[in-house]
């Protein structure tokens, strides 16, 4: 005979009352824990005990099914469980002041060098005046990985590099430059980037053979070539491809570029409007090699890669829903050598001197590896609002 609907969820009911008294009987116990831990130093995370405890708990589960169950079950709670900790524990080593230093306001003066990729015209050299101003001492180079070096090694005082297209995505490889060459973002900059076809005087779109562009150009302006059989050729930036069309003076060639590069270079504009977006835009980072933050930063930028296991992702970024602190973008690429692996980059609101902030970094760096903070600054939004 079926027992009646009501009667099962009235039992449903109490189980779950007993559940709930039962968790908060448990967090009651995973501060005394934490009491313990903060006297004697302990790290709060010891995954070796937490597998271990997930196998034995399975095992006593009546089939396969609520195994994994309870072991997912569980896996959350102690999750929860780690969060309230390193909310009672906080920073107790001060370990994210001791990262970066917190300063008035970047040192800026006409004196100040900034190198820049591309040559002018380029949307860089675009973002670069509309942060530093007219008089800044600035130099440009070829590539990404140019601008990089000289800004590790002390050669320019900032560097400007392009990160992120509203509507191409990513920009490749800049994330792995931060990386391997240890440098902190301490600001960004928007630029409204409009993609023009641009060709030397007396250019025939019918006699158009190769277009020149850097390969985030290429992609906004997709549409618009999706129907053209012409050779596609990446360049190191926009404005490099209009100087080469300028310089060659061979009519079956073209650009993707600006406007001002068209200018700069004596092209005439055969289309004013390529890409596919009317709100195209790119954000660019101002990079440094000193690891310091504005006392009115709004925004913080990290990285770290996890291991490839079922809910891990899910727990780091539970730490940002638990403190309150609002995630902005999340980016993933590959770890070199290791299948399946990720290294993610993800950007949030928020001060490295905010408790929530310092709170929740606690929790992720215990969590995963190669974790770390790649700069805290002033959102190009707020900057727009005080300007």
């Amino acid at each position: 005979m079926i027992q009646d609907l009501s009667v099962t969820r009235k039992e449903i009911d109490d189980v779950d009352k007993q559940i709930v008294e039962l968790i908060e009987k448990r967090m009651d116990l995973a501060l005394e824990v934490a009491r313990y831990k903060m006297s004697t130093g302990k790290p709060i995370y010891d995954r070796e005990r937490e597998l271990q405890k997930l196998e034995k708990l399975g095992s006593m589960a009546s089939s396969e099914f609520n195994a994994k169950g309870i072991q997912e079950l569980f896996m959350q709670i102690m999750s929860v469980s780690r969060r309230y900790q390193y909310s009672i524990i906080g920073d107790r080593d001060h370990i994210i002041d001791k990262m970066f230093s917190q300063i008035e306001k970047l040192e800026i003066s006409n004196d100040t060098k900034v190198v820049y990729t591309g040559v002018p015209g380029a949307f860089a050299e675009a973002a670069m005046i509309a942060y530093f101003g007219e008089e800044v001492n600035a130099e440009n180079v070829k590539e990404f990985h140019d601008v990089a070096q000289m800004v590790s090694e002390g050669s320019a005082d900032y560097g400007v590099l392009p990160i992120e297209n509203s509507s191409a995505g990513f920009v490749s490889g800049i994330y792995d430059l931060l990386d391997r060459y240890q440098l902190s973002i301490v600001g960004e900059q928007m630029v409204q980037v409009n993609q023009c076809l641009l060709g030397i005087p007396g250019t025939e779109l019918s006699g158009v053979k190769t277009v020149f562009s850097h390969p985030q150009g290429l992609l906004q302006a997709r549409e618009y070539l999706e129907d053209k059989d012409w050779k596609q050729v990446s360049m190191a930036n926009t404005a490099l491809s209009a100087k080469k069309v300028h310089d060659d003076g061979d009519r079956t060639q073209v650009a993707i570029a600006s406007e001002r590069a068209a200018k700069l270079y004596g092209l005439s504009v055969l289309n004013p409007q390529l890409n596919v977006s009317d709100d195209n835009t790119t954000r660019f980072v101002i990079v440094s090699n000193k690891r310091e933050y504005v006392r009115n930063a709004n925004k913080v930028s990290i990285s770290f890669s996890l291991a490839h296991e079922c809910g891990t992702l899910y727990n780091i970024l539970a730490h940002f829903i638990f403190n309150n602190v609002n995630m902005t973008s999340i980016e993933s690429i590959p770890l070199s050598g290791k299948q399946w692996e990720y290294c993610f980059f993800v950007d949030f609101e928020g001060n490295l001197s905010d408790y929530s902030v310092k709170n929740a970094l606690k929790g992720i760096m215990a969590e995963t590896q190669d974790f770390r903070i790649l700069g805290c600054f002033v959102s190009e939004k707020e900057n727009r609002r005080n300007a």
